[in-house]
């Protein structure tokens, strides 16, 4: 990270950050900063609005720096190239000046709307305020399945319950966000993360509304291996699986080796050739590749926290001008 995000930071002059992580979304930002600006306009103190380019390709940077031109209130943190939502958002809290900090989606399926509602909650002494989607209407009926099941196995699995329906949309307090700031690994599943901080935590609901403009980030590829992201950076249980297998596998074959013995020995029946030779090397087979599949996985997110990399590459940071101290004349 530039060594401009890791400058003091005066968090007592902002009362809210708005973090927003994106990544080419040029033909809706005029639109998400207006409705930004109306929406946290009679929260009663400084609000920031800070946009993270997570390496845009389009025309989002000069869009940005043109709405911090105009906008006091406006900050821009832009990557050196695209690190993922994920490091983004780590960016944005980071870097975030707000006693409270609220994230959402620069594509406005998050209703800017609702902040002054976060906003009161967690005045009311809530650290985390999750934003709980009513429904996932307008979504395929394959991914509304496919994010169910995610979920039912994650918390199958993970110790640490993960709620259904809640993305990135929630509020932080400064001392939950502070928290979150302290967590080094690199393998960040910030969903996780979220739930792993504990805190005082209410849930509210919301409709998710149409993508203003463009289309989604995420492909079936990128969503599978997103999901697989988070189960092994919250759980060890596909390791345990893996030895479960193994022991009953080990205990099947010596049950059917007993078996054919008895069989042999009592009826002088063959023993079965081929076909069952096939059937159970290639069961076996199988299932120690899926096991060192698994090893594979897990070794892999070990060397890559070994090797200590940032998480993301700042190529340009500009802070809200609001905030900035003032120029002292010189004698």
């Amino acid at each position: 990270m530039s060594s401009s995000t890791e400058a003091p930071i005066d968090r007592a002059s902002c009362l809210l950050s708005v973090v927003i992580p994106l990544l080419n979304e040029q033909e809706v930002l005029p639109t998400l900063h207006a409705r930004l600006q109306a929406a946290t306009a009679g929260l009663g103190g400084p609000v920031e609005l800070l946009f993270v380019d997570d390496g845009s390709t389009d025309n989002s940077p000069v869009v940005l720096q043109s709405l911090a031109a105009q906008d006091p209130q406006v900050s821009l943190i832009r990557f050196s190239r695209n690190f993922g939502k994920e490091q983004a958002m780590s960016a944005g809290l980071m870097a975030a000046r707000g006693q409270a900090v609220v994230i959402l989606d620069a594509d406005l399926q998050h209703p800017p709307e609702h902040i002054p509602e976060m906003v009161a909650a967690w005045r009311s002494g809530a650290d985390v305020v999750n934003m709980k989607r009513r429904g996932r209407q307008g979504e395929p009926w394959a991914k509304r399945r496919a994010a169910g099941a995610f979920y039912r196995v994650i918390n199958s699995l993970s110790d640490t319950p993960i709620p259904a329906d809640i993305g990135d949309f929630r509020l932080l307090s400064r001392r939950a966000v502070d928290a979150l700031n302290r967590l080094p690994e690199r393998n960040r599943f910030m969903k996780g993360l979220f739930a792993w901080i504990g805190f005082p935590q209410v849930t509210l609901e919301f409709d998710v509304a149409e993508r203003a403009a463009g289309t989604t980030k995420w492909s079936p590829r990128q969503l599978t291996r997103f999901a697989l992201e988070g189960i092994t950076a919250f759980s060890i249980q596909p390791l345990k699986f893996a030895t479960k297998v193994g022991l009953l596998t080990a205990l099947f074959a010596v049950a059917l080796g007993l078996f054919y013995l008895i069989r042999a020995l009592l009826l002088g029946d063959a023993v079965p050739g081929f076909p069952t030779l096939i059937v159970v090397i290639l069961m076996l087979g199988g299932m120690q590749l899926m096991a060192i599949g698994l090893l594979g996985e897990y070794l892999g997110r070990l060397w890559l926290e070994s090797k200590q990399r940032p998480l993301y590459i700042v190529q340009d940071y500009w802070p809200a001008r609001q905030f900035a101290p003032p120029q002292q004349d010189r004698p």
